[in-house]
């Protein structure tokens, strides 16, 4: 690979610069990236990482390997106007953009193209995302190994057919923000039980990480992990036992369903006002 240019230049799109740059993926002099018109903001991503800063398009995209779409949805029509005569069917072009569907790319750049969509999460900002990623039928194998290696530098990477997307995006897409609301509870909780905010906030942080690293590296599923921490008669089935009577497990449930249908309401809603958008007037 020779040069990714990027058209965005907002949180996910810094944490892909400097997923790429640590992991070497990309030499920083082959690593461009523009916006609409915050300029300030584009600068800052020069000078911090330094990489190539534009609004010149012709030299954004001149040798470009591939091209990451990470602009704001209810932007995509207007930058891929701008961009679509830069567009060829050779690049690869990725888009973090949620909810917007590939065929609603493609509309948009009115050119066949190799196309990938994607479902980060905000922890692609620490290397931690869980990336769902789907491929249209003109990804070469080639190219579904260097979409591999892009989305491994922010984290984890599963393929997925396009159609389940919305799921991914109602349980890792939003689930950092499920995990932070229990988060919120823990702290609260902990204040009421006398224990210093610092503390507990420390000592749930690695509760947290050490429960995921078990469920990561045990043979065993959840329920059984969680099982053989509930001792009869003991502290834990007490707290177990208070989750069950309010429906916490069910809420979650829920709750992901709940994310999984609003996503598929607005990714088609959101596709029909971008494809109306691009029509002539």
């Amino acid at each position: 690979m020779k040069k990714i240019a990027i058209v965005g230049a907002g949180s996910m799109a810094e944490a892909f610069i400097s997923g790429i740059l640590e992991n070497d993926l990309f030499d920083r002099k082959n690593v461009w990236v523009t916006n609409n018109s915050n300029e300030i903001r584009l600068n800052n991503l020069r000078d911090h990482y330094g990489v190539h800063g534009t609004y010149d398009l012709k030299a954004l995209f001149e040798g470009a390997d591939i091209v990451m779409l990470a602009m704001k949805p209810k932007d995509a029509a207007a930058a891929i106007q701008s961009i679509r005569e830069h567009l060829t069917e050779q690049m690869l072009v990725v888009s973090v953009l949620a909810g917007v569907s590939m065929s609603t790319i493609e509309t948009l750049a009115r050119i066949p193209l190799a196309l990938v969509r994607s479902m980060p999460n905000t922890s692609a900002a620490v290397g931690k995302s869980a990336t769902a990623v789907a491929v249209n039928q003109r990804v070469t194998s080639q190219q579904i190994e260097t979409t591999k290696n892009l989305f491994e530098t922010v984290g984890l990477t599963s393929f997925v057919k396009e159609e389940q997307l919305d799921a991914v995006t109602g349980l890792s897409g939003s689930g950092p923000a499920y995990i932070y609301y229990l988060i919120e509870a823990m702290e609260k909780s902990a204040v009421e039980v006398g224990l210093e905010k610092e503390m507990a906030s420390a000592l749930i942080v690695q509760t947290l990480l050490g429960a995921a690293e078990m469920v990561k590296k045990s043979s065993k599923s959840s329920a059984q992990l969680r099982k053989e921490v509930t001792s009869p008669g003991g502290t834990t089935e007490a707290g177990i036992r208070v989750l069950e009577e309010h429906g916490v497990q069910q809420a979650f449930i829920s709750c992901i369903k709940t994310a999984t249908a609003q996503s598929k309401k607005m990714g088609a809603a959101l596709s029909s006002q971008l494809e109306t958008a691009d029509q002539p007037s």
